[in-house]
This record gives C-alpha cells, sequence and structure tokens, in this order.
C-alpha cells in the first residue's frame, strides 16, 4: 500500500482520469443541449432553403419596411377619401308641412340635400288645390342669397 502512496504518478493518474470522467459527463451534457438548439433550429428555418439566419433576418427587415410602406400609403388614401367624403352631398333633411292652413294636410315639402360644410340645396314644393310650385335654392354654409323659409331652414338644420 506504501508504493501507491509513494509515488506520485499515481496520484497524478487518478486525478486525470477524475478528470477525464468529468470532462465526458460535461461533453454529453453539452452535445444534448447542441441536439435541443439543431432542433429548435431547424424549425425556426423550416424548409426555406436558406441556411444563413442574416439572410432570414434581412429579408423580413425588407418585408416589414415594405408592409410599412404601404401601409402609408393606404393611410394618405384614407385621408384623401374623408375629405371627399365631407365634401359629398349626402346629408338630406326632408321636412313636409301644410302651407296653406285652410286646405287639405301636410302636402308641401322642403327637401335639404347638403354636404358637412352645409353646401347644397334645399328644393321646396307648395301645394294648393289647383297646382304646386317647386323652388330649388342655392344653400352655402346653411345660408342662401334668396330669402329661406323657416320650413326650409328645418329641412337645413334637420340634414346636418
Amino acid at each position: 500500500m506504501d508504493e501507491w502512496t509513494n509515488n506520485p504518478m499515481n496520484g497524478v493518474t487518478v486525478v486525470l482520469a477524475l478528470l477525464v470522467v468529468v470532462l465526458l459527463i460535461r461533453i454529453s451534457i453539452v452535445g444534448r443541449r447542441l441536439k435541443k438548439l439543431r432542433k429548435q433550429y431547424v424549425e425556426v428555418m423550416g424548409n426555406t432553403g436558406i441556411t444563413n439566419l442574416e439572410e432570414v433576418i434581412i429579408d423580413l427587415k425588407q418585408s416589414i419596411t415594405a408592409q410599412e410602406l404601404q401601409s402609408e400609403k393606404l393611410l394618405k388614401q384614407m385621408e384623401q377619401m374623408k375629405e371627399v367624403q365631407q365634401q359629398e352631398k349626402g346629408r338630406v333633411g326632408v321636412l313636409r308641412y301644410n302651407a296653406f292652413a285652410d286646405q287639405g294636410s301636410d302636402l308641401s315639402f322642403s327637401i335639404a340635400v347638403v354636404n358637412a360644410a352645409q353646401d347644397g340645396v334645399v328644393i321646396s314644393g307648395l301645394h294648393s288645390r289647383e297646382n304646386t310650385y317647386v323652388y330649388a335654392k342655392p344653400v352655402s354654409k346653411g345660408e342662401s342669397n334668396y330669402t329661406l323659409t323657416p320650413e326650409e331652414r328645418k329641412a337645413i338644420a334637420e340634414a346636418k
């Protein structure tokens, strides 16, 4: 037994053997981790045929940039459409009334067709027993160069 402890090479051999065992364990752990990473890499890359992750990132960045430009273009178009829509004469107000208190029912009418700025036209029809008279008046900002009747003003107000 004394020979074992007296020979320094025996101690070095034991230490080296332990070191080799520890390194083999460490190599197997790193190998398993590398196998997991490889599997994840293959899942991410898929069947793209691209083996360089840098190329994938560059392609994604270019795609995102193109989508941002398209989005900005669409936002500008939407703003233009909002402006055009505000100018469209799509708001309508209709008011029926009895123009002559001594006759019939609410057969007279005023129709206002205006946009958001209240530019457009008001059309009035006055019905009597013998005739119906129809008048049209241009409207700008809710007013007209021609005198507006209370009924026409109310039709313009309803067209908001």
